[in-house]
């Protein structure tokens, strides 16, 4: 499935939330001028796009429009998602690695934001590529996201480190990196609970995963990488930023 693709799905929604806005627009306009496109504009601002977004989507549009080519409300979405892609495929690129030994990700983001299953999908994309994957079940509060690490381990015959429900999350980063190096594996993927930004105490645990595993490897994590839920608007600035805050994530998954 392509980006596009993506995009495609995931605008339906945010198609229903600005459609009426949108509709009462083309109702009571004939000539488009620079104050319909600026009603335009406050409707993606109220469908949460951000103003950024919501600026470059207008002046797109009101490119085409100049251009005759902007006849209707799929031709809104359609430059919204180029916008949004195009957005994305420059912040993209590729995964840092470690010099030496095995180049340690850190999988960080709030409860539901789909950081297991990324975390599974990223090793079965590097185990294609013919790399040699641990993962580790940090997520010590769920039972069921241990089993679910554990099934993705089995689909990508990936080596999984975990523990019983409710051990020290850190002593499993700490025993999953000294197999990871001991084994010779090229990437260790931590898998870690999902929490609120404003959870202090499992923010505080996340601090000290870490500081645990820096001790056997100072340079590691080399990436940490923050799920989002890209239908969250631009509250995900918010978790961004707190996140930033104490683990330093240097990429974002959006799912």
């Amino acid at each position: 499935m392509s980006i596009f693709d993506t995009f495609k799905r995931g605008l339906k929604k945010t198609a229903v939330a600005i459609g009426r806005g949108i509709a009462g627009i083309f109702s009571s306009v004939k000539k488009w001028d620079d104050d319909s496109f600026r009603k335009l504009e406050n409707e993606l601002l109220a469908a949460d796009f951000g103003i950024n977004a919501a600026r470059k989507i207008t002046q797109s549009l009101k490119a085409r429009y100049q251009q005759g080519e902007f006849s209707g409300e799929r031709d809104i979405l359609e430059v919204a998602r180029e916008v949004l892609c195009q957005i994305l495929k420059e912040a993209s690129r590729e995964l840092r690695t470690a010099e030496s030994g095995p180049t340690v990700i850190l999988m960080v983001g709030v409860n539901g934001s789909g950081k297991t299953t990324s975390a599974g999908k990223l090793a079965f994309r590097l185990t294609a590529q013919g790399k040699k994957v641990m993962l580790a079940a940090c997520d010590t509060f769920r039972a069921a996201a241990v089993e679910q690490l554990k099934l993705w381990g089995e689909k990508t015959h990936c080596p999984v480190i975990a523990s019983k429900t409710g051990a020290d999350a850190a002593a499993v980063a700490f025993d999953a990196l000294a197999s990871a190096k001991a084994k010779n594996m090229d990437f260790l993927i931590i898998d870690t609970a999902g929490r609120q930004q404003n959870q202090k105490g499992l923010m505080d645990e996340l601090a000290k995963i870490l500081r645990i595993i820096r001790k056997q490897m100072p340079e590691a994590p080399h990436e940490t990488l923050l799920t989002l839920d890209a239908g969250v608007g631009t509250n995900a600035l918010s978790q961004a930023k707190e996140f930033a805050a104490v683990s330093g994530a240097s990429a974002v998954i959006l799912t």
